[in-house]
């Protein structure tokens, strides 16, 4: 009855770049290049964001968490530091153990300006729109919206076509 459980467990789902340890451990610093690592791993996920001489390759497994993020069951970070002429110089692994949980902050920003409440906010503009003020005519005003006496706003003169 308990095997029937299983059917309900959460599936897990690879993320990011697939890499394995047998791929990566061909790449020997002083000796691979770029197109080594392009022909091993792929496209990294990502470069360093001032180096683009770091190339970033990020695996994980996740699972489906209820009502929250899927949980990371598995994380693996390849990090490449190649020179300026494309040899790999340094080879570095990160695991999961190796993060840092970087939790929230439940504090708000103070905004500069007025602090209204909710019936200033909705009442706050009445009033305060009017399209034709600028206009001085009934017609919409004797000059129209560009100033000159041809154009809309002249009782219908000057809108005709020739």
């Amino acid at each position: 009855m308990l095997g029937g459980c299983a059917v309900f467990a959460p599936i897990p789902q690879s993320r990011g770049s697939l890499i394995e340890k047998t791929d990566y451990a061909q790449l020997k610093p002083g000796v691979s290049t770029r197109s080594d690592a392009l022909d091993l791993l792929g496209s990294p996920t990502s470069h360093a964001t001032f180096n683009d001489n770091i190339w970033i390759y990020v695996s994980m497994v996740t699972a489906p968490t209820p009502l929250s993020f899927p949980s990371v069951k598995k994380q693996d970070i390849v990090v490449l530091a190649f020179d300026n002429g494309g040899v790999l110089r340094e080879l570095d692994t990160l695991h999961k153990k190796n993060g840092m949980y970087v939790g929230m902050v439940g504090e708000t920003t103070p905004t500069p300006g007025s602090h209204n409440n909710i019936l200033q906010e909705l009442l706050g503009n009445v009033g305060r729109y009017n399209p034709m003020s600028n206009m001085g005519s009934t017609f919409g005003g004797s000059q129209g919206p560009l100033g000159g006496s041809q154009g809309t706003g002249n009782g219908g003169q000057g809108n005709s076509l020739p």
